[in-house]
């Protein structure tokens, strides 16, 4: 493609070069450029992409796209001078694809929690329904029912409009897409026209990024500023800020709660660890999902196939035989004791509070509930003291643990998570850094039919320490802690 048509929609302040000149590809990371490709040179968080401009001319590279010039210009090489490399790069990824997405109705998921679930729930329902659908989420991408690794929440921009390419080329209607707010911030969904975008909830998480909970809220709140007057705009009016996340939105507001007036409501009549029984828009449904958040997802993902035009009936009888999400209030049962497993991805303040509630409804103290949890390493470091309070209030017995420490210290991590906990609790923590024998040992002090809580890794097959990525599954240790000592 030649490169005066890869920036046509982009606002380029200074031109220096040929623009009549073909581009065989575009890239970000001046190690993979080769010959006659353009190297956009972004400024990171830990890196400037502007300090690598030599090695990618090096390298082969026809153009460069940068926020500042270089203070030598090689002859024959073009440079483009832009306000935003994140946001050029984006769009000229969308130009070079052939604007995929356009092709697609894309509907954008942003939230603290509930993402995960309501884009696997949304790509689950609209493809038994008939719909070919991509998935693009935490855990997995998908194209129809190919399954591809996935590597960020949202992936970068080249990744995303590749993944949009090839949804289209094989014949998807719709794509389900978790919305970050490092995304946001980083311009990656750039030019994306969405359909739709949900609002699920936001509580504290990222400042390590954002700094402050405003700006986190004002990083969420771009995927509905650059709504177009023909999206929707679907938000959990149960949550105090959702009002906030479409102010002066062009898109058409929709609601959705369980405590309010709302355009989808749902009430929750029971709540076992077999499943939800929900009443949604006067219609009773079993769900298979478990969690009281859940039915929050659920409404979620009912409200955005009605506004799709599905047929109400049609879409409750799917989402009662939809199965729950990979390390999601995700239950395992143990053989003589009948202990009660569940290993979830709280990660949050709020998520950890919310599974933790929705397990106190359910077991009404008929049993002993012991929690494994920990913090990441290299994030959030406000959250920690908070979680260790929030656990010791509903625990039972508390194991502090690692959790991904990353390049920290583990035990400074699991010292600050139990700073949190107030003096009169300290009796009921135990401290130990190995996250297998910290599970190992919640297993053993149960008793029948008592609750082990794992949680903060979910469906994450490995521990990061260091750096290094090292095998370890929740579920799986679970599952041989359970044979090994004949629980």
């Amino acid at each position: 493609m030649l490169l005066k048509d890869i920036i046509a929609d982009i606002s380029v302040e200074e031109i220096r070069g040929e623009l009549d000149k073909e581009i065989s590809d575009i890239q970000f990371d001046s190690r993979k450029i080769r010959e006659g490709q353009l190297f956009v040179a972004q400024k990171g968080t830990q890196t400037d992409g502007h300090q690598f401009v030599d090695m990618a001319i090096a390298n082969g590279a026809a153009a460069i796209m940068c926020e500042q010039l270089p203070a030598r210009l090689k002859e024959g090489v073009t440079y483009l001078r832009v306000a935003n490399s994140q946001q050029a790069l984006a769009l000229a990824l969308a130009e070079f694809f052939g604007h995929p997405a356009k092709s697609l109705q894309v509907v954008g998921i942003t939230g603290t929690n509930g993402k995960s679930t309501t884009v696997s729930l949304l790509h689950d329902l609209f493809s038994a329904l008939g719909c070919k659908s991509g998935l693009i989420s935490t855990i997995q991408y998908k194209v129809g029912t190919t399954v591809l690794p996935a590597s960020h929440t949202t992936p970068d921009a080249r990744q995303l409009q590749a993944l949009f390419a090839r949804m289209r080329d094989e014949g998807c209607e719709y794509c389900f897409m978790e919305v970050s707010s490092h995304a946001l911030m980083q311009q990656r969904t750039a030019g994306i026209p969405f359909a739709m975008a949900v609002f699920t909830n936001i509580s504290h998480d990222h400042l390590d990024y954002h700094g402050t909970f405003a700006a986190y809220i004002r990083a969420k709140k771009r995927l509905f500023d650059g709504l177009s007057p023909q999206a929707i705009a679907l938000i959990n009016t149960d949550d105090r800020n959702a009002r906030v996340m479409v102010q002066n939105c062009a898109a058409t507001v929709k609601t959705y709660a369980l405590k309010r007036m709302a355009d989808y409501r749902a009430r929750l009549l029971e709540n076992t660890f077999e499943g939800l029984l929900l009443e949604i828009d006067g219609q009773e449904v079993w769900c298979r999902l478990m969690g009281s958040f859940n039915a929050y997802n659920l409404l979620a993902a009912y409200a955005v196939a009605r506004e799709a035009g599905l047929e109400a009936q049609e879409v409750l009888t799917h989402l009662s035989s939809i199965k729950g999400v990979a390390g999601r209030f995700e239950v395992i049962r143990s053989g003589p004791k009948q202990i009660t497993a569940i290993v979830d991805y709280a990660h949050t303040p709020d998520a950890l509070e919310n599974v933790l509630k929705t397990i106190a409804d359910i077991n009404q103290h008929s049993h002993q509930l012991i929690v494994v949890m920990g913090c990441g390493g290299n994030r959030d470091r406000a959250k920690r003291p908070k979680m260790g309070k929030i656990a010791a209030e509903w625990a039972d017995q508390l194991i502090i643990t690692s959790d991904n420490p990353r390049n920290e210290d583990p035990h400074a991590i699991m010292q600050e998570v139990l700073e949190g906990v107030p003096q009169k609790q300290r009796s009921k923590v135990l401290m130990i850094e190995n996250r297998r024998a910290a599970i190992e040992t919640a297993c053993r002090l149960a008793g029948d039919r008592d609750i082990v809580l794992v949680a903060g890794k979910g469906h994450e097959n490995y521990q990061e320490i260091r750096g290094v990525k090292h095998p370890f599954d929740d579920r799986e240790v679970l599952r041989e802690t359970f044979k090994k000592f004949e629980i």
